[in-house]
């Protein structure tokens, strides 16, 4: 029986290949990592070393094999800074062009001051600057005489000092006019609305007159609906009827049409 025994295990003359095809298993397996290893992007690398490491586990042909592990050598791939692009040119021009716009309306602003300065002493005109611009706003008691929308002989001239300075300009200028809360009902005015328009067109033809272009004009009457005081009092009624005007940084652009517009109108 021991030499039967003897006999059938020299009749199998394979069992080497199992041991083979294992070695060259792992040493395909080892110069994939070695490649991968030498790869310039990290994140394929890693991606790759797990594939291989769940691939070959525990595939050795023998029980109980270790798993390949992939160790990465040397020093990680550093970040790369983030590098800011530059506005474009067409941003930085037109950012030059808008500063250069303020300074030269403030320029504006600041001679008209000047021209003005009795009367800003006297806390009968400020100066204003917002979003849009620099306002001069104007007391109505120092214009026109109560009720009516015809300029006094003495601020005629103050005004004519005003349109001189803007003449020389090219910025688009809002009159606007307003009054307090006291009705008025005339057959010139039937209401503070009539009022303080006709007095913002009393300052825009006296501008226009003095070389303002038409063109530059817009005269607005707000009536009492944009106070700046309370009308309970005879000093904030005061401050509220006031002319002021809108020196406006925006000028006009030239109006671009919406896509499919036309076709909707058509429908």
């Amino acid at each position: 029986m021991a030499r039967k025994r003897h006999a059938e295990e020299q009749e199998n003359h394979d069992r080497w290949l199992v041991s083979y095809a294992d070695f060259i298993t792992l040493l395909f397996a080892f110069f994939v990592v070695m490649y991968a290893v030498s790869s310039v992007n990290e994140g394929k690398y890693k991606v790759l070393s797990n594939s291989l490491t769940n691939a070959f586990k525990n595939t050795t042909g023998q029980p109980g094999g270790q798993p390949i592990t992939a160790v990465q050598s040397g020093s990680p791939i550093a970040a790369r800074p983030v590098v800011k692009m530059d506005k474009a040119p067409e941003t930085r021009r037109a950012e030059e062009k808008k500063k250069e716009q303020r300074s030269q309306m403030k320029r504006v602003a600041s001679n008209i001051m000047d021209a003005l300065q009795p009367l800003v002493a006297q806390g009968k005109v400020r100066l204003l600057e917002t979003s849009r611009g620099v306002t001069i706003e104007i007391n109505d008691s120092i214009l026109f005489p109560p009720g009516t929308a015809v300029l006094q002989s003495a601020s005629s001239s103050a005004m004519g000092a005003i349109a001189q300075v803007l003449a020389d300009t090219d910025f688009p200028i809002t009159i606007e006019g307003h009054t307090d809360n006291v009705p008025i009902a005339t057959t010139q005015f039937p209401s503070n609305w009539e009022l303080s328009a006709m007095r913002a067109t009393t300052v825009l033809r006296l501008f226009n007159a003095s070389g303002v272009g038409a063109e530059r004009l817009t005269a607005i009457g707000y009536g009492e609906t944009r106070p700046v005081e309370t009308n309970t009092s005879i000093e904030g009624r005061a401050r509220n009827r006031r002319v002021s005007i809108l020196i406006d940084s925006n000028r006009p652009e030239e109006p671009t049409e919406l896509a499919g517009a036309k076709s909707d109108l058509g429908r």
